[in-house]
């Protein structure tokens, strides 16, 4: 799971500076992980994330942002409370999920909002 900064975010996700309308710069579909280190829901949702990420490398991709140090990409998304988990389909608008979810509830997520199988 790589971290991203601004920089690396409007390169793999999407361009806020260049684009008012939400498009998607991947070429699979991604979540992004909002956390921050002192969080603790955030450290309990990072190996499951670390599972996922092995499961369906190559199928989606899976990011973290940390809303520590970068605030603004956070406030991007109306982050206000964290873990928060942005859900970015290959087509239509992103869905973002509150709170620390078990691996199945991920994995059923990626199916109905990815039309992915569990791996």
């Amino acid at each position: 799971m790589e971290i991203l900064n601004q920089e690396s975010f409007k390169e793999k996700i999407f361009n806020f500076e260049q684009n008012k309308e939400w498009k998607f710069k991947g070429p699979r579909p991604a979540i992004v992980d909002f956390y921050a280190d002192w969080c603790g829901p955030c450290r309990a949702l990072s190996p499951v994330l670390e599972e996922l990420s092995a499961d369906y490398a190559g199928v989606v991709d899976i990011y973290k942002v940390n809303t520590e140090t970068t605030p603004e990409l956070a406030a991007l998304f109306g982050v206000r409370g964290i873990p928060a988990l942005l859900f970015i389909p290959m087509d239509g608008e992103p869905a973002m999920a509150a709170g620390f979810a078990p691996k199945e509830n991920l994995q059923k997520a990626i199916q109905e909002i990815f039309g992915i199988a569990p791996a």
